[in-house]
């Protein structure tokens, strides 16, 4: 796990810890000191955390502008024992709305595990950007994973997508493909 860094193609565009309105501003990162670990495996450096004890994250791009944000996760996804919705609404969802983001993409294809509770944060997000034409769409997240965030119901709230090719693409166009499926799917 500690060779899976988060995606860097577009660090070019943007680098949430030089992003004064990012909850990670101001952020120094190495890359030879390890001390971020989901149980006891050690992650790469470049992960963020965000108060969860499972699951890290990397903020890979936001717009303000066009309103939205891409953010890849890595770890386990617990919201069972950790309420790692909870936490990911509190300490970064719920501040990025704040700046006028309402489109949310999450990338979880490095999520190992996903262990449900109650549907309500999956609720209270939908209904709170849903409002303002936001949406919420999942990619990638592997199949064991899959299975149990449908059997959950989540995906009355957040939108599980295949979209294998994002990292060919830059972020606007990851943006319009998904903003245009789903739009559609929402009218």
């Amino acid at each position: 796990m500690q060779d899976i860094e988060p995606y860097y193609n577009w660090r070019h565009l943007y680098a949430a810890e030089d992003d004064e309105r990012s909850p990670f501003f101001g952020r120094t990162y190495s890359e030879f000191e390890f001390s971020l670990t989901v149980y006891n495996y050690y992650i790469h450096p470049q992960w963020d955390e965000f108060g969860s004890r499972t699951l890290y994250m990397k903020i890979l791009f936001v717009d303000y502008e066009l309103q939205y944000a891409i953010i890849e996760l890595i770890g386990e996804w617990n919201d069972a024992i950790e309420n790692d919705i909870m936490t990911l609404r509190r300490e970064i969802t719920d501040k990025l709305y704040k700046l006028g983001i309402v489109k949310f993409i999450l990338i979880a294809e490095n999520v190992l595990n996903f262990h449900s509770s109650d549907a309500d944060y999956y609720e209270e997000w939908r209904e709170q950007i849903v409002e303002e034409g936001g949406w919420v769409a999942l990619l990638g997240l592997p199949p064991a994973s899959q299975y149990d965030f449908k059997k959950s119901r989540l995906t009355n709230y957040i939108n599980l997508i295949e979209f294998p090719q994002w990292r060919t693409l830059k972020p606007e166009m990851v943006f319009q493909q998904l903003d245009n499926q789903l739009l559609r799917l929402l009218d």
